[in-house]
């Protein structure tokens, strides 16, 4: 054992790891078999399953200094959900495959755990299982799976010309976290100034509209997707696949006052973290214009014929493009 009596995940072991993290996670009414066996077994109401997986590397997607374990967990779970959301489904489960260096501490394993099933928790959703094995830095796999519930998915590649361009939910609040975070790389012995503090939270911890998929997929969305890689970006990839052209209003995206504030204090243009950043994990949605859309919507632009090739582009500004892309540093 490590002086001070912290146990490390080392010195659980494989199967010491696997029932502690088991032992922290309830099991909902649509799971038949949990975690223990080979396999999970799930209820699938609709008889057709949504999946979605992403990858999260330690350095790359998370840093452990500027995030807790509980945090981590959270925002990992929270980025899967929502593409299921975006399908216009229910999320039921998530499988987590964790890799984990030996010196991480049990009591992180247990808040990264606790991140995941409080998150899975807001949609009704429970961890039915997953895998462990030793890696050099923090590796997280995350598959969630949904139900449509007897509605049709709503994919990217619907939008029409003459629909209107909607979005619900926070947008450029975790990119101006992280233009914090890098700029101050002291922050987290120093502590966030109160003008820093919401925009730290949100890069840290994500809050997804989940109610808002269902709801536009009820309310007859043509097209949609999570905002993961950007605004303007994923716009873009709803205009590729449904062969439009998307503009957006800038005068339809305010700029929160807080927002410009830490802007002007970094140098940063804050309409460009609005555009660009894509951590806050809102949804992007294209509907009918007919359609009367409830406060959790906002239209921030419309969808054309595409004249020539099917882009996204933001009216009185020069950039067609800009956001994530996992193999550009």
């Amino acid at each position: 054992m490590h002086k001070g009596c912290v146990i490390r995940v080392g010195d659980l072991g494989e199967f010491g790891v696997i029932r502690r993290i088991s032992g922290r996670l309830p099991q909902g009414s649509g799971v038949i078999l949990g975690p223990g066996d080979d396999a999970a077994i799930l209820e699938a109401p609709d008889g057709r399953v949504v999946v979605s997986t992403d990858l999260l590397i330690e350095g790359r997607h998370f840093r452990r200094d500027w995030s807790s374990g509980y945090d981590i967990g959270r925002k990992a779970a929270a980025q899967n959900l929502s593409d299921i959301v975006a399908m216009g489904a229910a999320p039921t489960a998530i499988v987590v495959g964790l890799g984990l260096p030996g010196e991480a501490s049990a009591e992180w394993l247990d808040a990264l755990t606790d991140g995941f099933r409080d998150e899975c928790a807001l949609v009704g959703a429970t961890v039915a299982g997953g895998d462990i094995a030793r890696s050099d830095v923090v590796v997280i796999g995350v598959t969630a799976l949904g139900d449509l519930g007897g509605r049709r998915p709503v994919t990217r590649s619907g939008a029409r010309p003459g629909d209107v361009v909607a979005v619900a939910g926070r947008l450029g609040y975790a990119a101006a976290g992280l233009a914090f975070l890098s700029a101050r790389r002291e922050a987290a012995e120093a502590g966030t100034p109160d003008l820093a503090e919401e925009f730290v939270d949100a890069h840290r911890r994500p809050e997804p509209p989940y109610a808002c998929g269902p709801e536009a997929a009820g309310l007859g969305a043509t097209a949609m997707l999570d905002v993961s890689d950007g605004l303007l970006q994923d716009a873009g990839h709803i205009a590729a696949a449904s062969g439009v052209r998307i503009v957006l209003d800038p005068e339809a995206l305010p700029v929160p006052e807080a927002m410009a504030r830490l802007a002007g204090e970094l140098g940063a243009d804050p309409l460009n973290w609005v555009l660009t950043g894509g951590e806050d994990h809102a949804l992007a949605a294209t509907f009918p214009p007919d359609v009367s859309l409830p406060p959790s919507w906002r239209v921030i632009g419309q969808v054309s014929e595409a004249a020539g090739e099917a882009k996204a582009e933001v009216t009185g500004r020069a950039e067609t493009s800009g956001g994530w892309d996992h193999f550009r540093e």
